[in-house]
Formats: C-alpha cells, structure tokens, sequence
C-alpha cells in the first residue's frame, strides 16, 4: 500500500500517507510536513520509497521515518535531546529536530546526527542549509553533525532522551543503551537474533529504559536496511 502513497509534492506526499494511516500522530505529520524531502533525496523525493544518496547509503522511505518519529514520539518532546545514529543526508534529523523545538513557547531541544562517512556528514549539513528553518537550526546549535563511528553512539551529548538508529545493528550495543535517559527509549534494527531469540532478516528493536533504570525490550517488525558497519575505506 505504502507506494501508493507518493504524492506530487512534499505536503502531498505526507497527506496521502496520513491519509492512509501510515502516519497517525498529527505532530508526527506536520513535523514531517514542515521538512521538503526535495531537499534530501537526489531522485523522486516524494516517492515513499528508500532511495540511495550515495556510499553505499539510503535514506529510507518517508513512511519507515514515520514509524520511527511514531515509536519514539513519547520521549520527542520540546526540549529533548536526541541521538540520530545513520544520519545519511540529513532528512530524518531535521524532523526530529522539528519535534524538539517550540520556538512559538521558547522551548528548544537538541539532535545530533552522526554518520561514519565524512562526505555524508558534509552532504546533510550542505542540505540543511537549503531552507531558512534549517540554516537557522544548525547556526543555533540545536542541530549538529558529527562524522563517527555511530555504533558507539556521542557519549559527549548524553543522555539521550531518544535514539534512532537508522542502519541495522549485528546486536543491541549495550553503549547506546548506556547512554539513554531514564526515562528514555532506543528505536534500532538489528540483524537476526538477540538474547539466544533467533529470527530470520532483520527487525526493528525498541528498547525503553526506565525511569527506576531498569531495562525493557520489544522486538516489533521485519524490515530491511543498509547494515551498520565501518566507514568505507
């Protein structure tokens, strides 16, 4: 269903998707609304589908960036802090950073986007640019792009409210985990099994880690990503 959902234009293209009810959460659209994906995917961005942006790189299709901001919604409130690990071209983080900032009330969050491929990095930053909102996001500092190696997470901005990881883990890096608030949740895909729990392809993981500390995992849908290694050499 989800490729029906392409639209003609950015507004487009999310309306059809809410309509559809693959994006249910109204904050989750008009964050989603407010960020051009013409600014990030270099052909048919309003395609709802992954598209490759170079390196060995995607970005993902508009409606998995909606599953993701809907999983993590809880803890994307104005003046979180979140980790976006696989940044790529920078869509996804500009959404997220949507979702942390209320200007209107003077409520400001922050989200930093890593990826281990400098040209990547370089590339969101240079696409962010392309909009007045997104310039102004990366001149205050509320967003930032890091290049490193995102299966260690940026200890330096933690704890982390949210962490979305955006390429498929060989496990659940308990450093992420680590670096989480309590209260905080980390949304990741993750190759074949965990805890002895062995699945065929890959599944999206969500992890909550409470507000006591302690630890809970939920294993949700099979989905299909890039995997999450080493910077090409």
């Amino acid at each position: 269903m989800a490729w029906y959902c392409s639209g003609s234009t950015n507004t487009e293209l999310i309306e059809n998707l809410f309509k559809a009810g693959l994006i249910e959460n109204e904050r989750v659209k008009e964050a989603m609304i407010g960020v051009d994906r013409g600014h990030y995917a270099p052909s048919r961005p309003y395609s709802d589908s992954p598209q490759p942006i170079g390196h060995g790189a995607t970005i993902s299709a508009p409606h998995m960036h909606g599953h993701a901001c809907e999983y993590l919604i809880d803890h994307l409130k104005p003046g979180a802090q979140v980790l976006d690990i696989g940044s790529g071209s920078g869509y996804l983080t500009h959404v997220l950073a949507n979702l942390v900032n209320d200007s209107g009330n003077g409520v400001h969050g922050k989200v930093i986007g890593i990826d281990h491929v400098s040209e990547l990095t370089d590339l969101a930053r240079e696409n962010m640019n392309k909009s007045e909102e997104g310039s102004e996001l990366q001149a205050s500092s509320k967003v930032q792009f890091i290049t490193g190696d995102g299966r260690l997470g940026w200890k330096e901005g933690a704890p982390y409210d949210a962490i979305h990881v955006g390429a498929a883990a060989e496990s659940l890096h308990q450093t992420l985990i680590d670096q989480l608030h309590a209260p905080g949740r980390l949304f990741i895909p993750v190759e074949t099994e965990h805890d002895g729990d062995l699945c065929e392809g890959q599944y999206i993981w969500v992890v909550d880690k409470k507000e006591d500390g302690s630890i809970e995992k939920e294993r949700i849908f099979q989905v299909s990503y890039v995997p999450l290694t080493d910077a090409p050499k």
